[in-house]
């Protein structure tokens, strides 16, 4: 996928995790929080600063076509065997084989 808004527009990177309920995306290597850690013996964790993938609105993705190299829009196209496959909307490339 492709991040279209934010600090990190225009970054691609791979989906870790979906929150369908809040309806946010883990990418990978995008949108990076510190997160500040307490050391703590009896777990004998050392304390320091972190830094994590935090999640961004799906609203704010978008997939990715590599050979149009850019983030692009989708539509279903159905085969001769009655199957139906994803897409991109610019050069009729199939998404489903990217992955």
């Amino acid at each position: 996928v492709m991040v279209i808004k934010g600090k990190d527009k225009g970054k691609t990177g791979k989906i870790l995790k979906v929150i369908p309920g809040k309806r946010r995306a883990v990418v990978e290597k995008t949108n990076f929080v510190k997160e500040f850690i307490r050391p703590d013996r009896s777990k004998n964790v050392q304390g320091g600063i972190m830094e994590r993938e935090a999640p961004i609105q799906i609203s704010n993705l978008m997939l990715y076509c590599s050979e149009c190299s850019q983030g692009v829009r989708v539509r279903k196209k159905i085969l001769e065997d009655g199957s139906k496959i994803r897409v991109c909307s610019k050069c009729e490339t199939d998404l489903e084989k990217q992955k």
